[in-house]
């Protein structure tokens, strides 16, 4: 039953193609104004009546007819008599037969029999709401395929309208398939994953104005898969099942449609998200969705979301696009349109975009991403500080705010963040993790605010300020401690190798997990090596990296890894044990034009709060001793 792509179809022309073979039928639904919020229109609304149906005050005050008034001045005062000259009126008060006009309680006197004295004409129809001054019976109040909003709902129901027709919300059903699969909540096995992919799926559907429904998981077998299909065809307008759409002997999302319906493509050119099938079956759309969460989502967003508008008589909401400078170099395969998630900063006066990770199964890109580069199918991408568009996930105001942290990893670097959105919302901290020497590069380029660099160099044994001199000479920076921190090893539980010297590892010939090229720790392993006469392939796994401690920390949980070399938290995260190693100063190289700004003052405050360094302290492994104490460079 295992199916290999059978096509490799661009994301444009697989659309066209959807879209002309398949849809959600259109169907109507009558409800209440006051439910109405949210829904489209499916056909015109007329007010039934006039609001106000009566000439109304508009003010406090006494009604007149004015040519009764127009005696009266400040030099001869006009007295009117109550009932009969005048009448006392609130707002909103249905004028009295025969009158005209209202004249304010501020411009009126009471006098001690009762009458008003006015000391100023009133003209005809002031401070008069008149028949229908805001809706008048016959008028059209909203259009067809109108997405209702709060106001127009009130519009409704002082026309007289009560009941509206709008189009039903398309129905769709979300199968979540895989035998490893399990519901969100229960205990977690090794092989194990739990549905998450449903949940966003259905929140993205509600979003775009459809009904999903989350059916029960199915496993890996093509009758139950077929079985549940049948069935979710029955009573839905169109149907998602997420995962099984790719090549392997487990999926079975083509046999399935292919059996009961039709399948119009297999594989979609772009990456993520190639493993698509696009069909129908009993005249319904059918979409089997990657199983990979990024994959997934995309493909959702390409094929699903134009036909729920389409079927709701509306247009797709574009992205807000916005011209950036990359502060990476962006690589993409020809043949293949490539979609690269971004983080965005506002350094001085342009915006500074980097790449996030950019696997299919990376979820955490998606929650971090500012906005998203499209690279089209004809290009090899594009290099380091070239003007590219993206769009945006966030309005371009919110990045305004947005500070961009470069180089090494570290928590702290995420405790910031939150502090400061927490002390001022429209400030954000974006952090590109390019390692220590990478943030020095940036800064140098004027393409971060900030840069986390624990740099040790062999010959002076003192950390940062020879590589910020050797790559930045002349050029005027600062450097602020944030924390002294302790490397060392992280290991299984119980240490079951006994490692606790770098000679270890090659003796032993222990899977090592290294940090990339350019990071500080990179940089410290490389030192011990040497000092322990050791060269990089003496070490198994020298050449397998990863970006952050919290990744390698995850590598050896996995048990893909028996050491790497990072922080205390980090093992804790995974609990793991860690053997201390060295304590390194872990620095913030900052540039000089945000160095005296507002947000760079904010900073360097919960930097010194006490609260802030008890907060890092109780992480492990770290000392705030010098926090915020500014090194000299040169």
């Amino acid at each position: 039953m295992r199916k290999v792509y059978l096509s490799n179809t661009p994301r444009q022309e697989a659309l066209e193609l959807f879209q002309s073979k398949t849809g959600i039928k259109r169907r109507t639904e009558e409800i209440a104004v006051k439910e109405a919020e949210g829904r489209i229109t499916a056909e015109p609304v007329f007010a039934r009546l006039s609001m106000p149906g009566y000439h109304a005050a508009a003010m406090d005050g006494i009604a007149v007819k004015a040519d009764n008034t127009f005696s009266a001045s400040d030099q001869n005062p006009l007295s009117l008599e109550a009932d009969r000259g005048y009448y006392q009126i609130n707002t909103g008060g249905a004028l009295p037969s025969g009158c005209d006009a209202v004249i304010k309680i501020e411009d009126i006197q009471i006098l001690e029999d009762g009458c008003a004295e006015i000391l100023a004409p009133a003209t005809p129809w002031q401070h008069v709401r008149a028949v229908g001054e805001d809706v008048v019976a016959g008028e059209l109040i909203v259009p067809s395929r109108h997405n209702l909003r709060p106001p127009d709902l009130g519009a409704l129901l002082a026309g007289g309208v009560t009941e509206i027709t709008v189009l039903v919300r398309p129905k769709i059903a979300v199968i979540p398939s895989g035998s490893e699969v399990i519901e969100v909540g229960r205990e977690r096995q090794k092989g194990s994953v739990p549905d998450f992919n449903s949940t966003v799926i259905a929140a993205y559907l509600r979003q775009w104005g459809a009904e999903p429904e989350v059916l029960p998981i199915v496993p890996d077998d093509l009758a139950q898969i077929i079985d549940a299909l049948e069935k979710a065809l029955e009573k839905h307008d169109l149907v998602i099942i997420n995962a099984g759409s790719s090549a392997g002997d487990k999926d079975y999302t083509y046999s399935a449609l292919d059996q009961i319906g039709e399948v119009f493509l297999h594989g979609v050119a772009t990456r993520p998200g190639k493993p698509t099938i696009l069909g129908q079956a009993l005249g319904k759309p059918v979409i089997g969705l990657p199983g990979y969460p990024v994959s997934a989502y995309m493909s959702l967003e390409w094929f699903v979301k134009p036909l729920v508008y389409q079927s709701l008589g509306q247009l797709p909401p574009e992205r807000e696009k916005l011209e950036v400078k990359l502060g990476r170099r962006v690589v993409s395969e020809i043949g293949v349109e490539e979609f690269v998630r971004m983080t965005i900063g506002h350094v001085d006066g342009r915006y500074i975009a980097n790449p996030l990770t950019r696997g299919a199964g990376v979820t955490m890109s998606l929650v971090r991403a500012d906005g998203l580069l499209v690279i089209p199918a004809n290009s090899l991408g594009h290099e380091q500080n070239e003007t590219v568009e993206v769009e945006l996930y966030r309005p371009e105001i919110e990045l305004r705010g947005n500070l961009l942290a470069a180089g090494s990893h570290d928590l702290i670097i995420d405790l910031l963040g939150t502090a400061l959105k927490e002390r001022n919302p429209r400030v954000s901290l974006s952090s590109a993790h390019l390692g220590s020497m990478g943030g020095i590069a940036a800064i140098g380029r004027g393409q971060a605010h900030l840069a986390g660099v624990h740099l040790l160099d062999p010959e002076t044994r003192e950390y940062n300020r020879a590589y910020i001199r050797k790559m930045l000479p002349g050029q005027k920076v600062h450097l602020v401690n944030l924390a002294y921190r302790m490397q060392g090893w992280i290991v299984p539980v119980g240490n079951p190798d006994g490692t606790a010297k770098i000679e270890d590892l090659a003796e032993k010939k222990l899977s090592y997990i290294n940090r990339q090229k350019g990071a500080g720790t990179r940089i410290l392993f490389d030192h011990l090596l040497d000092e322990a006469n050791l060269t990089p392939d003496q070490i198994y796994g020298y050449e397998r990296e990863e970006h952050t401690h919290l990744n390698i920390a995850a590598a050896v949980a996995a048990g893909t890894a028996r050491v790497g070399l990072g922080i205390l938290p980090a093992a804790r995260a995974f609990n793991l044990d860690f053997v201390p190693l060295a304590e390194e100063r872990y620095d913030l190289l900052i540039s000089d034009s945000f160095y005296n700004s507002p947000e760079a003052a904010l900073l360097f405050d919960i930097i010194k709060d006490p609260d802030f360094q008890k907060q890092v302290e109780e992480l492990g492994g770290y000392s705030m001793r010098d926090a915020g104490k500014n090194i000299t460079v040169k």
